[in-house]
This record gives structure tokens, C-alpha cells and sequence, in this order.
């Protein structure tokens, strides 16, 4: 595998990524805050924005917001009628994104849900029935992705996708001497994953590892 340095990232991110208008600007005012590594990286942004319109998505879920800039993305993505259930236990990060979902003309395609998100993810089965989610994205604490998988499936349509962010975790789910909760929490869902008959998947190496999942009729 060709290892990825910065000089081969900022072309990828020249020569690749489309972020004009709100959505750079959003990027650009995520930079400057604290944590703000926590943002999906563009390329991984835009990767999943190509996978919405492969599907003809028209209702996501994402778990974990931060400041809404993979929100915005999405919802760009989604036709006039689609939506963006968002959820996220912190209220002061998204409240960044929100001028920006204005600014781009898609504030009523994300309906933002504050709250555990295993309480949000039961609450949508009572809301819109099972397999009512045409994508799921996860991006959120670690000890709760076994949750949100199983409820993932739930929502899923059949051959419907969900993405599970961050679980090469920095190289430490490959390494034996890291077995803090979170690193365990990982291993066990790559794990899972790979070994359950209910899905098709694919842990892809794209930013901090993206398990990437289908579910099958």
C-alpha cells in the first residue's frame, strides 16, 4: 500500500475534493476550534456525499455532528425532499454549523436531535419504522458502536449502508498492548462485522478507517 504522507494528501485534496461556498467555509471555521480533528476529513466527506448519490439516498441518520460540517455535505447530496437526522449529545458545536446549513439553502433537510443517540436511534424506529434509513454514518463514542449497529440494522433499508468512522483508530486496534475500553469496543465490532451473515462489508484505510457496510435483504 502506497503510504499516505501530507505532500500526497494536499494533492488528493487539490485534485479531488469539491468544497466551495458554505462547506468551505464551515471547514474553515471548524479549523479553529478545539478538537477539531474530530471533523470527518474532506476526502472521507466527500466519499460518503458520492456513496448518497450511488444509492439514491433520501433519508440519512448521522451519529455524532460536531460542528455539522459531514452534515452539510450530506444534505447537499439529497434531493429537495430528502433529510438528515442528526444526532448528537452536545448541543454548543452544532449551533457552529447551523448558519452554514442556512447560508446553503439546506436548513429544513436537517432535523438536529440532542440526546444519547441509542435513545434517538429507538425513538426513529418509533417514528419511521424499520427500514426506513437509506444510509446511517457513524461517527461517535466508541463503547456505544456494537448499539448502533444492531439499531442501524434496524433502521436500514435492505441493501442500505451504514459507515462506521475511526475504527483502525490510529493503528491501535492492530496493536495487542492497547486494551483500553474504547481500542476493545473497535475490535470487537471490526470483528463482528466480518463475521456476521447479515451484511456485506469493507473496512476501507480512508482517514482513521471506515467500515463500511451493506445490509442484505
Amino acid at each position: 500500500m502506497i503510504p499516505i504522507d501530507k505532500k500526497i494528501l494536499d494533492y488528493v485534496r487539490k485534485v479531488s475534493v469539491r468544497e466551495d461556498g458554505p462547506l468551505a467555509e464551515l471547514h474553515a471555521a471548524t479549523r479553529l476550534r478545539p478538537r477539531a480533528t474530530m471533523m470527518t476529513d474532506p476526502e472521507q466527506t466527500q466519499f460518503l456525499t458520492l456513496l448518497l448519490q450511488a444509492i439514491g439516498a433520501k433519508r440519512v441518520c448521522e451519529i455524532g455532528v460536531f460542528t455539522g460540517y459531514s452534515t452539510l455535505a450530506m444534505a447537499q447530496a439529497l434531493p429537495l425532499d430528502g433529510l438528515v437526522v442528526a444526532c448528537d449529545v452536545d448541543a454548543d458545536a452544532p449551533a457552529v454549523g447551523r448558519p452554514f446549513w442556512k447560508q446553503a439553502g439546506v436548513e429544513k433537510k436537517i432535523s438536529l436531535r440532542i440526546g444519547p443517540a441509542v435513545d434517538t436511534m429507538r425513538a426513529l424506529l418509533g417514528e419511521f419504522g424499520r427500514g426506513s434509513f437509506d444510509f446511517i454514518y457513524v461517527d461517535a463514542d466508541k463503547n456505544n458502536y456494537d448499539a448502533y449497529y444492531e439499531l442501524g440494522l434496524e433502521l436500514l433499508r435492505p441493501r442500505g449502508l451504514i459507515g462506521f468512522d475511526n475504527v483502525i483508530w490510529g493503528g491501535w486496534v492492530a496493536d495487542d498492548s492497547q486494551n483500553d475500553p474504547d481500542t476493545r469496543a473497535l475490535r470487537a465490532l471490526n470483528k463482528k462485522i466480518h463475521g456476521d451473515a447479515r451484511v456485506s462489508a469493507s473496512l476501507l484505510t480512508i482517514g482513521d478507517g471506515l467500515n463500511l457496510v451493506m445490509k442484505r435483504a
